[in-house]
Formats: C-alpha cells, sequence, structure tokens
C-alpha cells in the first residue's frame, strides 16, 4: 500500500515539479529554523537566563541580541509556512482540477457502450470524490518532505551534540515510522471500502432524483427513502470505522515524540551530571523533541491518507484506462451545401454484455441501404428490430462489428470529428434540453449561429410560434431538462438545434413522436425544402410510426430482427408485405385512440413541472 501510495505522490511530483519545488523549498526553510530555534532558545537559557539568576543581573544588550535572533527566526519560519502552504494547496488543486478534466474527456471518448454498463452515480463519483482523494495526500506531502530533511539534520545535530541523546533520537523517530505503517496498512481496506460506497450513494441519490417522475407517480417514495437510508447507513458505519482506527491511532502518533522528550530530559539529566553536556546543550536537545512533535506528524498525515489516495486513484485509473474508443480519422468532407449520400453495406453489430462472461446480444445482421443525396428514407419495424441502433450507427455514436458505413463513399471512421459533426446531426427520442436559455440550447456556442440562425431554425422545427410567446423570447430559460416545457417543445427545441448547425444528413430517430401530427407533418414538409444558406434539402433517414410520416419518404426500408426484410414505396410494402400492413394499421389504430384521449401541445405543462407522457 505504501509503495502504490508513494507511486501516486511520484506521479503528483512529474506532474507539477516546479509548485513542488517551491512548496517543499518553503517546508526546509521551515525544518531548519526549527533545529535552529531550538538551539537559540538553548543559547539563551544556558548563556543569558542561568547566568542572569546566578548573579542577579541581567544584560540588556544581551536580551535585546537574543530578542532579536527570536523574532527574525519567527519572521523567517512565517515565510516558509506560507510558501510551503501556498505551494501544496497550488499543487493539489492544480492536480484535481486536471484529473477531472482528463476523466471528463475520457467520458466523452468512450464509446456508448462503455457509458451502458457504468451507473451515472459511480461516474460522477469518478469525476469529483475519487479525484479529489487521489490526490488529497498533496497537502501535506510538502511539509512532510521538508519534515524528513529536518529530522536528517536533527540526528546530525544530536549526534554532534551528544551521542547517548542521539541514541533516544534513533529509537524515537524509527518507532514513529513503524506505526504508521500499521496504521496504513490497516486503514487501507476501510478506505477502499468508504471510496465505493461513496460511488454507490451518488448512484441511487441520482436514480431516484432523475427518476422523481417514476417514484412519485408509482408511490415509491417510501421505498426510494430507504433504499437510499440503508446504503447511506452503510457509508456511515464505514466512516466510523475510519474514524474509530484514527482515534485508536493518532494519540499514539502524538504521545510518542512526548514520551521521546522525557526520554531526553531523563538520560540528559544524568549525563549533564558527569559533566558530558551543558546546560545549552540540554535545553536545547529537550526543546528540539519539543517542536520536533508536530512537524513529525506531517510524515504521518501523508501515510494515513495513502490508503484513501490508492482507493481513488484506482477508480480514476479504471477510467482513464478504459478501452473502446472510437479514434477520428483525417478525412474532411466538403461542406458546401449539397445533402449526403449515407450508405450501409452489409452492417453487422451487436451489443457488448454488461458483464464480460455473459454472450452479447446481436443486433443487426447484413443490413445493407442506401439514402441517396436529397431523398428522404424512413425505418420501419417492430420494437427491437434495430431502429435507433441504425440511427445510432449513421452519426457514428457506435462503430459496426463488420461492414462500413459511409458518407459521400467515405467510411464515417476516416472522418475527421468536426467533418463528422458538420455532415450529419441526430435528433434523438428522448429530447435532452440543458438547463440554460433557449438560445444557448439552440446555438451550443458554435460559431456563425446568430439570432437570425437560430430563429431560422426554429421555423423549420415550427417552433418559433411558443417560443416568441414565451416570456423573455430566446434568453428564456427552461429549467433543468427542461422542465418548464412540453414534451412536445423540448422535441421542436431539439430539432431546431440539430438544424441550426445546416447538416447535410438528418437523422430523426422517433424525433417528432410528441408533437400534434398536423405539427408534425408541417416540420416534415418543410424539412424537405432547402434551409437557409443551403443549395437542396438534407437527406433524411427517419425511424417513422405514423401513416403519414411514413408516407412522406421516398423510400421505405421495413426491418425485423435486425435485418432487412423488404423496401421500397409506401404504397409497394402495403400492397406486398403483410407484416409491414399489420404493423402500419396497428400503429394508426393506436394513433387514433391517442387522438381521441390525449391533447398534445396545446396543454400547458403541469403546475410541478412534470408531464405525463404516453409510451408509444
Amino acid at each position: 500500500m505504501i509503495q502504490r501510495g508513494l507511486s501516486i505522490l511520484g506521479r503528483a511530483i512529474r506532474e507539477q515539479p516546479r509548485i513542488f519545488a517551491v512548496a517543499v523549498a518553503g517546508s526546509v526553510l521551515f525544518g531548519g529554523l526549527v533545529i535552529a530555534s531550538a538551539y537559540v532558545v538553548g543559547a539563551v537559557v544556558g548563556d543569558v537566563v542561568v547566568p542572569a539568576v546566578e548573579s542577579g543581573e541581567v544584560g540588556t544588550g544581551t536580551l535585546a541580541l537574543a530578542a532579536v535572533a527570536l523574532f527574525g527566526i519567527s519572521v523567517l519560519r512565517v515565510v516558509g509556512i506560507f510558501g510551503r502552504r501556498l505551494g501544496a494547496g497550488y499543487m493539489q488543486f492544480r492536480l484535481q482540477a486536471a484529473y477531472r478534466r482528463r476523466v471528463t474527456r475520457r467520458y466523452l471518448d468512450l464509446p456508448l457502450s462503455w457509458h451502458h454498463r457504468n451507473a451515472t452515480g459511480t461516474l460522477l463519483s469518478n469525476a469529483n470524490s475519487d479525484v479529489e482523494a487521489a490526490w488529497y495526500p498533496i497537502a501535506p506531502l510538502p511539509f512532510a518532505v521538508g519534515t524528513l530533511v529536518m529530522l536528517v539534520g536533527a540526528v546530525g545535530s544530536l549526534f554532534a551534540t551528544d551521542w547517548a541523546l542521539a541514541l533516544v533520537g534513533l529509537a524515537v523517530f524509527p518507532a514513529l515510522f513503524a506505526l504508521n505503517v500499521v496504521y496504513s496498512r490497516r486503514m487501507a481496506p476501510r478506505q477502499a471500502r468508504a471510496q465505493r460506497l461513496r460511488a454507490e450513494v451518488s448512484g441511487i441519490a441520482h436514480e431516484s432524483f432523475d427518476g422523481a417522475l417514476v417514484v412519485k407517480t408509482m408511490g415509491r417514495e417510501a421505498q426510494e427513502t430507504a433504499r437510499f437510508a440503508g446504503r447511506a447507513g452503510q457509508l456511515r458505519d464505514a466512516l466510523i470505522s475510519v474514524g474509530r482506527l484514527r482515534g485508536v491511532f493518532d494519540p499514539l502518533l502524538e504521545t510518542l515524540p512526548s514520551l521521546g522528550t522525557l526520554a531526553v530530559l531523563v538520560v540528559g539529566t544524568i549525563r549533564l551530571r558527569q559533566g558530558a553536556i551543558s546546560v545549552t546543550e540540554l535545553v536545547s536537545v529537550a526543546f528540539l523533541f519539543t517542536v520536533l512533535a508536530f512537524p513529525v506528524r506531517a510524515i504521518g498525515w501523508v501515510l494515513a491518507e495513502l490508503p484513501r489516495s490508492v482507493a481513488g486513484w484506482d477508480r480514476v485509473s479504471r477510467v482513464l484506462d478504459a478501452t473502446g474508443e472510437m479514434p477520428y480519422g483525417d478525412v474532411a468532407l466538403a461542406d458546401d451545401g449539397t445533402p449526403a449520400t449515407l450508405a450501409f453495406t452489409d452492417v453487422h453489430f451487436g451489443y457488448a454484455p454488461a458483464e464480460a462472461h455473459l454472450p452479447g446480444a446481436q443486433v443487426l445482421g447484413e443490413v445493407t441501404f442506401t439514402v441517396p443525396a436529397g431523398r428522404t428514407v424512413a425505418l420501419v419495424g417492430p420494437t427491437g428490430a434495430g431502429k435507433s441502433t441504425i440511427a445510432s450507427l449513421a452519426v457514428r455514436l457506435v462503430d459496426p462489428d463488420s461492414g462500413t458505413v459511409s458518407l459521400d463513399g467515405v467510411d464515417v471512421r476516416r472522418l475527421t470529428a468536426g467533418s463528422l459533426a458538420s455532415t450529419a446531426a441526430l435528433v434523438a427520442q428522448v429530447p435532452f434540453v440543458f438547463d440554460d436559455t433557449v438560445r444557448a440550447n439552440i446555438s451550443l456556442d458554435r460559431p456563425g449561429i446568430d439570432d437570425g440562425e437560430v430563429w431560422a431554425a426554429l421555423r423549420l422545427a415550427e417552433a418559433d410560434g411558443f417560443v416568441a410567446a414565451l416570456p423573455d423570447g430566446l434568453d428564456t430559460m427552461v429549467g433543468e431538462r427542461g422542465t418548464s416545457l412540453s414534451g412536445g417543445q423540448r422535441q421542436r427545441l431539439t430539432l431546431a438545434r440539430a438544424l441550426a448547425g445546416r447538416p447535410r444528413l438528418l437523422v430523426l430517430d422517433d424525433a417528432t413522436s410528441a408533437v400534434d401530427p398536423r405539427v408534425e407533418a408541417a416540420i416534415l414538409a418543410g424539412l424537405r425544402s432547402p434551409a437557409p444558406g443551403q443549395q437542396a434539402a438534407a437527406s433524411i433517414l427517419v425511424v417513422a410510426y405514423r401513416r403519414a410520416t411514413i408516407a412522406l419518404a421516398d423510400e421505405v426500408i421495413y426491418l425485423e430482427q435486425g435485418r432487412v426484410l423488404a423496401r421500397g414505396t409506401h404504397s409497394e410494402l402495403l400492397a406486398t408485405v403483410p407484416g409491414y400492413v399489420d404493423l402500419v394499421t396497428a400503429y394508426e389504430q393506436a394513433e387514433q385512440e391517442r387522438e381521441q384521449n390525449r391533447t398534445y401541445d396545446e396543454v400547458a405543462p403541469l403546475p410541478s413541472g412534470l408531464e405525463i407522457e404516453v409510451d408509444r
């Protein structure tokens, strides 16, 4: 544990060498002055106080000189403390900030399949409390390094003073180290369990808050509270176990230096009677042991925090070392405003299992089709047919196990990140809206998207009307996940967000399911016309359910169990594919029932900010 912990500290020093050098310099200055102050105090007692007591006279000049010496040492010690603490704090916070960025960047690089296997609460804990724990020992580290230098100097001074007193010091200091080693070995499993429970508590809290709608409508408040309380109680017990162990060892670590001082006084008195040392030397050594008690504790602080640091680092490095990222290529497509061509060629894909020993789920097999430039292709199929997976493959959220997905004849794996993002845009099933203004949600701070572009995108998404009616228009705060908006309004905002980037390929994964069919028809009709700044309408791949939406497509791809069973126009499939007819008819019947029982965007959100959305 100590070896692993020290290797983590070594990494920190290599990453922040200059700041660490400043902090250690302040600590060494402080340590040297601690030793110096002990001998100055000894000289004052032996050469000023004792003679004054014996003679009954006090030399003013001698006292003034002693006072100046003590004051000067105190001022320099303050400088050393300031440099040590400033450097240590700056180093610690820089490392924490840097590794939070690295962890977050790694999250964005890793594929969705990796995120599906890791709970959100755990990921939040990795980027927050685990990073803090990994670098927690940095704060006392410079002090501990300076203390080691100070101990070497102190032992040297002891041998220069008297060999018997030096042996006392050699007995006390190793005992301190041995006690800290035992402490670290016992603390390690407790700290690891506490870090794991912190992540689990965070995960349960996140699930409960994120699923507030389900919790409330299902009446599960008491059960969720009990589930959270149970895990929080386990974390409490784990932290109490940590505190109990500290309560046992901290007094021992505090007592050893005091016992050393007592031993010095006993041995020193004997040596003084023998004439081996003077009063000045005895006072200096006794005072040195007294002032060393606190700095030596800095070594204990570092060793005591190493188990927590190792536990946090293990959890952080699990993210940093995770594999599966999808590197981008170096090919950039021409952004000339013309629609793009999307092609799937013999694509196979399966999701990795949640656990390594379980078999994966094969989702797609032998999928081949093309979305010609400027055309609209609809994906239709029953639940689990692979429609959303195809949408994810089209914008490279995941890569196929075999086969190719290409844009304008170029494998998407060869494209640069910027070229892919500017060419293709996905509007997902579940709309995600940031807790920000309407303007910020549409533009995402992308260059070239001014208010005029924002309004143009809103008009195409049939969202300009309700946005104009909002209290502050584009400056209206929409709340966390857009809770102040209805489901259809959120969907239209996310559609406008995609359109604002002028994509050459638009992938709609059931992106208008929560809007009125009349509004949906207007949106899809508008998408077939060129957007401002484009020469022609974007190519569209749409996951469709409503008959009216499907009928607008130039071609329909019918899927079952991850395979393309039929393709053609809507009327051709109605005439030749019974399964397609049954599915579309069932969708139409369900739509008619919803029309009779549900009001769409015209209904304002519930007062609580929640809305009830009927599953399709």
